[in-house]
């Protein structure tokens, strides 16, 4: 009997050794990937200062004391080229404007509200850099990661957000950075059409059609 009992122990003991050796192998391979991403960002954006000139072919309107331009970043060649991410597949469609003072007074910024539509009508949210940082990670299956390289990606990603709380002065002359929107029910996005970008806030309203 006690043999019996002893070959039973010992049967049992395998897969319990293996099943600890797997437990330890997935925590020396996270630590690993922690380990590696530590220091640096989760993607490797390009800084702000090397940001190309806005496209010749950007929707634009003069309104007097500022002028508006803005374009949309349509392809995933875009937008990995700024951001090494594929926004398009989380279902991001970022939207760069442009602001220019042309003259007269400060221009507050703060009720300045940006609404996208398609050619069906639907509109489309605009989010936060932070909440499109969280959608980039789960559509591309980002789940283990140091947190510093997180936060060293939000930094960077969030330097494209356009600057809605300081006010714009002539002394500045210009400012841009990028509005994300949120695809209607957060699809991936492919080939939109009939883009019209609404401003609300300014000295009047702006309409802009982007594609």
């Amino acid at each position: 009997m006690r043999a019996m009992v002893k070959s039973k122990g010992n049967r049992d003991s395998v897969p319990l050794r293996r099943g600890h050796l797997f437990a330890r192998a997935i925590a020396f391979a996270l630590t690993v990937v922690l380990t590696c991403s530590c220091g640096g960002s989760l993607y490797r954006v390009k800084p702000l200062a090397q940001l190309s000139s806005m496209p010749a072919t950007a929707a634009s309107l003069n309104l007097g004391s500022i002028s508006v331009r803005a374009a949309a970043l349509l392809t995933d060649e875009e937008s990995q080229e700024l951001f090494e991410s594929n926004l398009q597949l989380a279902g991001l469609l970022p939207v760069r404007v442009e602001l220019i003072h042309n003259s007269g007074d400060t221009i507050e910024l703060k009720k300045v509200h940006f609404r996208l539509s398609d050619a069906t009508g639907t509109g489309w949210k605009a989010i936060s850099a932070k909440k499109a940082i969280a959608r980039i990670l789960k559509a591309n299956g980002v789940f283990a990661y140091n947190p510093d390289s997180r936060k060293a990606f939000e930094k960077e990603f969030g330097a494209y957000e356009l600057d809605l709380k300081t006010p714009l002065t002539h002394a500045e002359s210009r400012r841009e950075g990028f509005i994300i929107f949120l695809a209607p029910r957060k699809e991936p996005v492919s080939s939109p059409r009939g883009l019209v970008l609404t401003i609300k806030g300014l000295s009047e309203p702006v309409r802009l059609n982007l594609k």
